[in-house]
This record gives structure tokens, C-alpha cells and sequence, in this order.
């Protein structure tokens, strides 16, 4: 864990809200401590091998990217585009161009999506890092910056988000990793933008102030609003850190002020962020299936008795998930509602239940198993009715650390068959390398980029700190909007 270990891990014994000495100077507001660690970051502080890790997390956001085109949403978020404001100068991923904010938004939700996105995890909850990569892209591509400039405001983006959750339980207080996203934005764009750290402290308050994001976007019924609003707070933080660059100004006290954030978690947020550090990369989850990250090895053990034993959908009698805690209550029937009857994408991927029968179904859980009629197919339904999920108090303990599960598949015939999991491919301990997401990138761009745009698309990642932004750009304008090429690949 790259935070220092005297950080505050959660409610702290003293009071929040701590009269001063006389004569003691007050702290220095968090928010200008966060822009002044955004303005002194240096590419030199991005190690080789985490420069190569930021590199890998690029193109498995691209390779979400890409694999969302297909979506209802996009096309409809490119009516309100015409609608709304005139054409711009920032591409959209498949084509065409737009006014920066609008470009954070699409590409934003485009990497979300699918929901195969990269992963923190911290005991009080998780974050998207990558969440930032279709905002910082699009600022990046307005303001002409380079390769080196992207990479080193992204790693800033990806710190800020997760430190901000290794300290603070945001999910477990109520509320949604938005919050932390809005500030790592902000400081990242600031960067991007030139702004002075004054002017980043600002940005970072305006933010942040105004997306106080709740948890309850992921109960049921899960709307499309779950990976929307990623999107759209990297749309209005665009916007107000150029409004900071204009001299807007936002409560610099967002943390300490008598209502801030301190007050609203009950704890006296503290983060060192003297700390130049730029290596929470090493600490991403990524994901094989889509689903949420408590199903990726859910999703695993499934598959492996399904191969195992040869096992096919009509023998199942009877499943039972034992997860972690978090894992029951948001994805298999706990606190945040009923995953009995999912009829949309939004709630397949946010539900243990459907997401083991399509397996065993399938042999599989990639973008295919999200579509609607897939979710609402007579089978899907008929075995899910047969999955029960239970918290498991020893997966619990284990967590964040590992996310562990249990499945048991009882079978017609009256055979058991058990696979514990106490890590999955994509986890902290067997992390995908560089060619196993090449390999995802492959899988999920092929409908929408022949064989020689993907391979341009790869090299200019893997040497986008030698090169400029627009020439990403101009190979993402080149990919398809609709499923153009015939899919062969059928997932890692």
C-alpha cells in the first residue's frame, strides 16, 4: 500500500473540529495541499515499470472503450451532442469531434460501460481509476499536450482518486467513488490546463463540491445511471477547471469547514500528500469478465467446475455462492435489493446470480452476455431461480486484500462439486500482464477496428511517451462506431 502507515485509516479518536493553540498557524487546507501534490509531479516520479503498468491500464481502458460502442446509450449521447452544441475540436472514440467536456463525458462512459474497467480496492470500499482516463484524454487532446503529459497527469488522477479511498470508507458511509473522482479530475486537468496551484486548489473545491455522490445509484433497480455518472462528473469538472482557470473561486475549506468533508465522514481526513509517489498503479485490480469486480472469481470457480466436470446447464440442481459481505449486498440480494428478476444490462452486470448461470450457460461472461435479450432469455431466467448467495464472514476478514468465494454446484444426479477461490487472474497476486491485455484488447476492439488499426492502436500506446496525443486521437477517430468486422475471439 503506497500510503505511509500513520495515515488515518477510518474514524479517529479526537474530535474533528480542534480549537488551535494561540498563535499556531492553521493547517494548510487539504485542497491546496492536493493541487500543490498535482503541480509538483514530475514525470521523473513515474518509475519505468510503472510507466509501463500506466501503459497497460491504458489499453485495457481503451480496450473497454472500444468493446461499448455498441451500447444504446452512445448513439443517443450523439443526438444530444448535436443538439445541445455545435461541432468541436475533441474526437470521439468511432468518430467524429465535439467541445471538451462533452468528449470527457462520451469517452468516459464508453470505458464504463461493459464494466471491465480497472479496479482499487480499500477496506471502506473501491474506485474506478480509469474512470479518469476518458476525461484526462480529452483535455489532453484540447490543450495540444504530449504523450509524457498524459501519462504524468493520469498518474496523478489514478494517486488522488486512490489515495482519497485507502483513506476514507466512502462506500461504506453511503456514498458513491464519484467524490473522489471529481477531485482526482480536477487536479489532473488543472495539471493539463497549466493552472497555477492556487488556481487547481480551486478547481479541486468547485469539483468536489458539488458531486457528493450517494451509493444508492447502485441499488435496484440498477439504472443507467450507475455508469453514467462517472461520466458526467468528468464532464462538469472539465468545465469548472477552466472556469477555475478563468478565476472562478470554490470553498477552499471543503474538508475542515464546519460542514466538509471531515464532518460528513466523521474523521479527520489525513493524507500525506508531501508524498511524490506516483506508483497506486501497482495496486490496480483489473478484470477478465464482465461483471463487478466481487464476480470476477465468482465467475472463475463457475467456469472452472462447468470445464472441470464437464457440467452442462440441465444437470444443475441446485448453486451456492458464499462471497464477502460487500459482494452479497450489492450483487447477490443483500441490503441494496432483490437480484431475482434482472432484465437489464445494467442489472446483469451488478448481479452473482444471473452472472453464474450465463456462465455456466455460455462458457462465458464478455460484452454478448450483456445484451438485453440475452439477460431476458427463458434459460438465464429459469437458472438463475436456482443460484443462492450468501456472505461469508471468513472471505470478509480476508478482504481487500483477497476476494474470496466458495461455490458448490449440486447436480440432478446428486453429485457436489466445490471450487474455492482465494484469488483470481486480474487480482493483486496474479495480475494481468502486458500480453494478456493485449490479448483483452484484441478480444473486445475486434467488431470495431481491423487488424491493422488494432496494432497501430497497440504500438502507439506502448510508445505514447515519445509521441503526441493527437496521434492516439487520430487512430480512435479511424475505429468503427457499429460492429463492422467479423469477432472471432471469444475472451482471455
Amino acid at each position: 500500500m503506497p500510503i505511509p502507515d500513520d495515515h488515518a485509516k477510518g474514524p479517529q479518536a479526537n474530535p474533528i473540529h480542534q480549537i488551535h493553540q494561540a498563535g499556531a498557524p492553521a493547517p494548510r487546507p487539504a485542497v491546496e495541499q492536493i493541487a500543490a501534490f498535482a503541480d509538483s509531479a514530475r514525470f521523473e516520479h513515474l518509475s519505468s515499470e510503472n510507466r509501463q503498468l500506466m501503459k497497460r491500464n491504458i489499453l485495457d481502458s481503451l480496450g473497454c472503450a472500444l468493446a461499448a460502442l455498441r451500447g444504446r446509450p452512445f448513439a443517443q449521447l450523439r443526438q444530444q451532442f448535436g443538439e445541445f452544441r455545435g461541432a468541436g475540436s475533441c474526437t470521439l472514440i468511432g468518430g467524429g469531434a465535439t467541445s471538451v467536456d462533452q468528449a470527457a463525458l462520451y469517452n468516459s462512459c464508453l470505458v464504463r460501460y461493459v464494466d471491465l474497467m480497472d479496479s482499487y480496492m480499500s477496506p471502506g470500499g473501491l474506485s474506478h481509476p480509469s474512470d479518469n482516463f476518458g476525461g484526462v484524454l480529452a483535455v489532453a487532446e484540447s490543450v495540444g499536450a504530449t504523450g509524457k503529459d498524459f501519462l504524468l497527469a493520469l498518474a496523478v488522477a489514478y494517486e488522488v482518486a486512490s489515495r482519497f479511498t485507502a483513506t476514507v470508507p466512502v462506500m461504506a458511509k453511503g456514498f458513491n467513488h464519484a467524490l473522489q473522482l471529481s477531485m482526482s479530475m480536477a487536479a489532473a486537468s488543472g495539471k493539463l490546463m497549466k493552472l497555477t496551484p492556487q488556481e487547481i486548489a480551486h478547481a479541486i473545491a468547485m469539483a468536489a463540491v458539488d458531486n457528493v455522490s450517494l451509493a444508492a445509484v447502485h441499488s435496484e433497480p440498477v439504472s443507467q445511471w450507475k455508469g453514467i455518472s462517472p461520466g458526467i462528473t468528468a464532464m462538469r469538472t472539465v468545465y469548472t477547471t477552466a472556469m477555475a482557470k478563468r478565476g472562478f473561486t470554490g470553498p477552499l475549506r471543503l474538508f475542515e469547514g464546519p460542514n466538509g468533508l471531515n464532518r460528513m465522514f466523521d474523521q479527520d481526513i489525513r493524507i500525506d500528500w508531501a508524498n511524490p509517489s506516483l506508483e497506486i498503479v501497482r495496486h490496480t485490480v483489473m478484470k477478465k469478465y464482465c461483471s463487478l469486480i466481487h464476480g470476477q472469481p465468482v465467475i472463475e470457480a463457475a467456469l472452472d467446475l462447468k470445464r472441470e466436470h464437464d457440467l452442462s446447464a440441465d444437470e444443475v440442481a441446485e448453486v451456492i455462492c458464499e462471497t464477502i459481505q460487500g459482494g452479497f449486498d450489492i450483487a447477490g440480494g443483500g441490503s441494496f435489493g432483490s437480484k431475482d428478476h434482472p432484465t437489464t444490462k445494467e442489472q446483469a452486470d451488478y448481479n452473482l446470480k444471473y452472472l453464474i448461470a450465463v456462465a455456466l450457460l455460455d462458457n462465458a461472461v464478455g460484452p454478448a452476455q450483456l445484451d438485453e435479450e440475452r439477460v431476458n432469455a427463458p434459460d438465464t431466467q429459469a437458472l438463475l431461480t436456482k443460484v443462492k448467495v450468501e456472505p461469508s464472514q471468513r472471505f470478509t476478514q480476508a478482504y481487500p486484500d483477497h476476494i474470496g468465494c466458495r461455490l458448490t454446484i449440486r447436480t440432478q444426479s446428486g453429485q457436489t462439486h466445490v471450487k474455492e477461490q482465494a484469488s483470481y487472474e486480474g487480482g493483486l497476486d496474479q495480475p494481468l500482464t502486458w500480453s494478456r491485455v493485449v490479448e483483452k484488447f484484441n478480444w473486445l476492439a475486434e467488431p470495431y477496428a481491423d487488424t491493422p488499426l488494432r496494432e497501430a492502436l497497440i504500438a502507439e500506446v506502448e510508445a505514447l511517451d515519445t509521441r503526441p496525443v493527437s496521434t492516439l486521437m487520430s487512430l480512435l477517430a479511424d475505429v468503427r462506431p457499429h460492429a463492422t468486422f467479423k469477432a472471432t475471439l471469444r475472451g482471455l
